[in-house]
């Protein structure tokens, strides 16, 4: 590398084809402890437009790529892997930290969900 645009590029090469992917993958656990050190790996941005974004969208129905973040205006059904469904809209604010918390109707809240339980999200 002699240019900055050349270092810019292997940066953004390397958030394309190491961190996205990563970030698609991992626990619940080792997300807790990337978002602490976010800044040294991902530079400036935050950890929630970022980091739990790509995680989230390991589950493409559960976001939106326009805003970045969970997509509240499409009814999901999410299976667990200890067999409960939970049913209703993605509730953005309160779904922190890998924790998926779905309004079901009626008003319910369901309990938070960690993303590393879930197996599957289907869009109703």
């Amino acid at each position: 590398m002699h240019s900055f645009t050349e270092l810019v590029a292997a940066r953004r090469q390397w958030i394309d084809d190491c961190l996205i992917p990563w970030c698609k993958t991992a626990c619940r656990r080792d997300l807790l402890l990337a978002e602490q050190e976010w800044q040294d790996l991902a530079g400036r941005p935050a950890p929630e437009k970022t980091l739990w974004f790509w995680a989230w969208s390991r589950f493409p129905n559960l976001i939106s790529s326009d805003l970045t973040a969970l997509n509240e205006t499409h009814s999901v059904s999410v299976q667990c892997r200890n067999g409960q469904t939970f049913t209703g809209y993605p509730d953005a604010r309160r779904s922190q930290a890998g924790q998926l918390i779905i309004l079901g109707t009626g008003g319910q809240m369901s309990p938070p969900v960690s993303i590393d339980d879930i197996i599957a999200v289907t869009r109703l």
